[in-house]
């Protein structure tokens, strides 16, 4: 009996201290896009329409990476690419704004399936998807999914192909049935924000994050218990996932670009992006000198222009202008 109490005693304790600070995010951040109820989700977006003048150029749809929502990739890209094309950045399914239901969005093909439905419902059927880091392995589901909406790809410090080791314990919990949840209600706030200051630095070395990166993209939305579980999921279904989707990857004809920095430690180069180049048809490889795990905030101009040639060549692909074959070892390296 005593250690009963000795142990509920603080989990308690943490559970309480959960639900009021939840209360509190949820009150004082509030979304401000869009929602579309797709597929069984409620998607929250941003979508600018262009004020240009070029009705061939395709629509960028960005996807954030893990333990994110689309405040970070519309923090990196909306000011320079504002009225030159129409963008949409989406809450991916059970991060953000955004809800989902379990199993059926927690794996990258389930994400694709209701991203896809998005863009039908929006009339896009000329977009080049953006994805960073775990969206990589959604933004190879989408292409080969959507192939008649999506033409073209990019990758940003992808996750796209089996890797060594697992993923953080915490993840494994998290994801558990009903342990999981308590996890998730007791412990993963209190210790999350405790710990982000520390995982931030480490996810952008060798740069810092922006001023006021944590305020920019909404950062305690995360911890929320429902939040940071999905999360959890993505990341402990996702190695599984990669084995199979990656041998599709021969399937996927659009262009495509992989970026990556030399200094990423998060995600290696040597498997994901070497991986893509292989295995992918139509891509080519941005090597960033220095760069980590976060370049569309510390390279942005270098990825936007390499963004912006990729646009050029679905346009010419989709005015009927055909795709030369890759050069044996295409890479740009800047």
């Amino acid at each position: 009996m005593i250690f009963f109490f000795v142990v509920a005693t603080p989990l308690f304790a943490a559970f309480l201290y959960t639900f009021f600070r939840v209360r509190e995010i949820n009150r004082q951040i509030r979304p401000d896009g869009s929602f579309a109820e797709v597929g069984g989700a409620r998607l929250h977006y941003h979508f600018y329409r262009s004020d240009g003048s070029d009705p061939d150029a395709p629509v960028l749809v960005f996807l954030h990476g893990a333990s994110g929502n689309a405040y970070d990739t519309r923090l990196a890209f909306l000011a320079s690419l504002k009225n030159k094309y129409d963008l949409l950045f989406i809450d991916r399914p059970g991060l953000g704004f955004s809800t989902g239901q379990g199993a059926l969005h927690d794996l990258p093909e389930g994400q694709a399936h209701v991203l896809s439905l998005l863009l039908e419902r929006l009339e896009i059927d000329n977009a080049i998807v953006v994805g960073h880091s775990l969206a990589g392995s959604v933004t190879a589901a989408l292409g080969l999914c959507a192939p008649d909406r999506v033409k073209g790809l990019v990758f940003l410090a992808p996750v796209s192909h089996e890797w060594p080791g697992g993923v953080n314990w915490y993840y494994t919990v998290a994801s558990w049935p009903v342990l999981g949840a308590i996890f998730c209600w007791t412990l993963t706030l209190p210790i999350g924000q405790g710990q982000a200051a520390k995982a931030l630095t480490n996810v952008f070395l060798p740069d810092g994050a922006p001023q006021g990166y944590p305020r920019e993209m909404k950062l305690p939305l995360l911890f929320r218990p429902a939040s940071f579980r999905a999360n959890a999921r993505q990341i402990a279904f996702l190695k599984r996932a990669v084995i199979s989707q990656s041998k599709r990857y021969s399937d996927i004809r659009q262009p495509a670009l992989v970026v990556t920095g030399t200094h990423d430690t998060v995600v290696w180069p040597s498997i994901h992006c070497e991986g893509l180049i292989r295995d992918l048809p139509n891509a080519e490889l941005l090597m960033l000198d220095l760069a980590g795990h976060m370049p569309h905030h510390t390279h942005t101009d270098v990825i936007i222009r390499g963004i912006q040639r990729l646009a050029k060549k679905v346009e010419s692909t989709d005015n009927g202008t055909h795709l030369a074959p890759k050069a044996e070892g295409s890479l740009d390296r800047v």
